[in-house]
């Protein structure tokens, strides 16, 4: 798990990590938004994407709209071996609310 205000030090600094959303486009273009430099892999398409993603040897940190799909997301992760992988608590509505 990573906090939001944690993640927003960590986006700023060296070693940052991919940030994966894992909304349905809709939701990653809608009126939450999404974090800057995300990419949106919705759910659904994780597991096509796994490779490329543990391809990019940088820490992975999945994001839904509050945490249930993203930890869903980390779990298949973990599952098929990729390693340092975290959660951003409370997704976007956290980040929302925490970071503006």
């Amino acid at each position: 798990w990573v906090e939001p205000a944690e993640l927003r030090r960590w986006l700023a600094g060296e070693g940052a990590p991919i940030v994966v959303d894992v909304r349905g486009p809709d939701e990653f273009d809608g009126p939450l938004g999404h974090i800057d430099g995300a990419r949106n892999v919705p759910l659904a398409e994780l597991r096509a994407s796994i490779p490329e993603l543990a391809a990019q040897g940088r820490p992975l940190v999945m994001v839904c709209l509050t945490d249930k799909r993203s930890s869903q997301a980390a779990s298949e992760l973990a599952a098929a071996g990729t390693r340092d992988v975290a959660v951003l608590r409370g997704g976007m509505k956290g980040w929302r609310a925490t970071v503006g």
